[in-house]
């Protein structure tokens, strides 16, 4: 009969990952995403699974976790191949090019951060995806940045803060749908109350953005837009018309079609919009203008590395895609992720790590405090944004009905906590999906996703100041 872990016995497992990490880093520095980094959450798995072995959990439970978890994240990694197909597509179609191109004459150093979190923050709001947002305007904002010569890594934050702020307040988010139904509230009363939190944490990071952009210095980057427009016009035919290809994507999202179709239907598109509008690009990649080499250039540009030559070094980055096979790695740490947090769960070292946290809670501020926390942990041993918020809901739900506490606050807490520090994680789903999609390490961008890393303080902070706390009006029976 399996017997539950205690709290050093379940700890054991997390503890040797987080050691690998460390020294994967120290010895790998950015390549330790190339392979490393999976080893160790396969390794950490093995752990967990001797722990396993130790309490009698029979190995086909622990299989069963890890398949269980493989399937729940099957749907993510269709995402993610369809995402690389629609990069390498819409370079192929010069879609990407033309927004770069137009965005350089509109946007302004000074303010492209402050503009770059406000753009994906509409897009996503309107999608109710952060996926999509950071795969579609995403990659060509970060474009625009890397222009600009600003670090890749703060325009990767201002991206993703605004992305995950419209990812959190969308109606049409399933995050934002999620969260009230674990908790029991409704939709509307969650993202209600979710304001209260999450205008503040928004309004904060623009402000940071806005006084970071303020300090660039301008004359360098005003000589790399030049450069760079130059050799785009030069290489691509800069169409408006192809601004339509990225408007049928986002309104297809916004009409809620799947993200798998939406984004084959956007790579079908790039590579005709290429077909059209770019022969004469196409006809100076591939040696001889036959249609076995067109079709193949079209084919590297779905599947493999696509480049165009350029004579800029920066572009030679910015002309470049790596398509499906450029998500492999990231599928790949998925999969680990996957297969460490689902023999965790069914060995019961998550549940006996997250029992010893909600004994830490007491007070109002102290459950607060225990459910972001537990949200975070889910994240970071899970490995599923879906998992942390599902799994603290039903965790601490009865806590909050015993304490007063009306569900929208568990509901806003699992969504400040659980649903944006998902994406700071390298072997999360969203951490490794982003990381792989914008081609930025998520070392090199967290600290920048200041959105993602102030809304967890500031559901705490409202609730220490006891601000916005909705209590359960009781009626008395008498």
């Amino acid at each position: 009969m399996q017997t539950r872990p205690n709290f050093l016995l379940a700890f054991l497992p997390l503890l040797f990952l987080i050691g690998l990490l460390a020294l994967n880093v120290q010895v790998f520095g950015d390549d330790a995403l190339s392979y490393p980094n999976q080893l160790a959450l396969l390794a950490a798995g093995g752990v967990a699974g001797i722990v396993g072995l130790i309490l009698k959990t029979p190995f086909k439970m622990m299989m069963d976790g890890v398949i269980e978890n493989l399937q729940q994240a099957t749907p993510a990694l269709l995402v993610l191949l369809m995402i690389g197909a629609l990069a390498g597509s819409w370079l192929f179609g010069g879609i990407v090019p033309v927004m770069i191109y137009y965005g350089l004459k509109i946007l302004h150093p000074d303010y492209f951060l402050f503009t770059a979190c406000i753009i994906s923050a509409v897009v996503s709001l309107a999608t109710g995806s952060s996926w999509g947002t950071i795969a579609t305007v995403g990659i060509a904002l970060l474009g625009i940045g890397k222009t600009m010569d600003i670090h890749v890594g703060l325009s990767a934050g201002a991206i993703i803060s605004g992305a995950y702020f419209g990812d959190k307040m969308s109606p049409l988010s399933d995050t934002t749908n999620l969260a009230p139904a674990v908790a029991g509230t409704d939709l509307f009363s969650h993202i209600r109350y979710m304001t209260i939190t999450t205008i503040p944490s928004i309004l904060l990071t623009l402000l940071i953005f806005l006084i970071i952009g303020l300090s660039f210095d301008k004359e360098m980057d005003a000589a790399n837009v030049a450069a760079v427009n130059d050799q785009l016009e030069a290489t691509f035919s800069l169409s408006p018309w192809l601004f339509l290809v990225p408007l049928v994507v986002i309104g297809l999202i916004v009409k809620r079609v799947p993200a798998v179709p939406a984004l084959a239907i956007g790579s079908v598109l790039g590579i005709a919009a290429g077909f059209v509008f770019q022969g004469e690009m196409i006809d100076g990649l591939v040696a001889q203008g036959t249609f076995s080499n067109t079709y193949s250039a079209a084919v590297t540009a779905l599947g493999g590395d696509f480049q165009i030559p350029s004579e800029n070094p920066l572009l030679n980055d910015l002309l470049s895609a790596g398509g499906m096979v450029g998500m492999l790695g990231t599928i790949w740490l998925i999969m680990c992720a996957m297969v460490f947090g689902g023999v965790m769960e069914k060995t019961g070292c998550l549940e006996t790590i997250s029992r010893a946290l909600l004994s830490l809670a007491h007070g109002q501020t102290g459950l607060v405090s225990t459910t972001a926390a537990s949200s975070i942990f889910m994240n970071l041993t899970a490995s599923d944004q879906y998992l942390a918020i599902v799994v603290p809901g039903k965790m601490y739900q009865k806590a909050y009905d015993e304490r007063g506490l009306d569900p929208v606050n568990l509901s806003r807490t699992l969504e400040d906590a659980g649903t944006v520090t998902s994406v700071l994680v390298p072997w999360n789903t969203c951490g490794a999906a982003q990381a792989g999609v914008l081609g930025v390490a998520t070392a090199v961008y967290w600290p920048f996703c200041f959105f993602c890393l102030i809304s967890p303080a500031m559901t705490i902070l409202v609730s220490a100041v006891n601000y916005r706390v909705k209590k359960i009006e009781r009626t008395d029976p008498t």
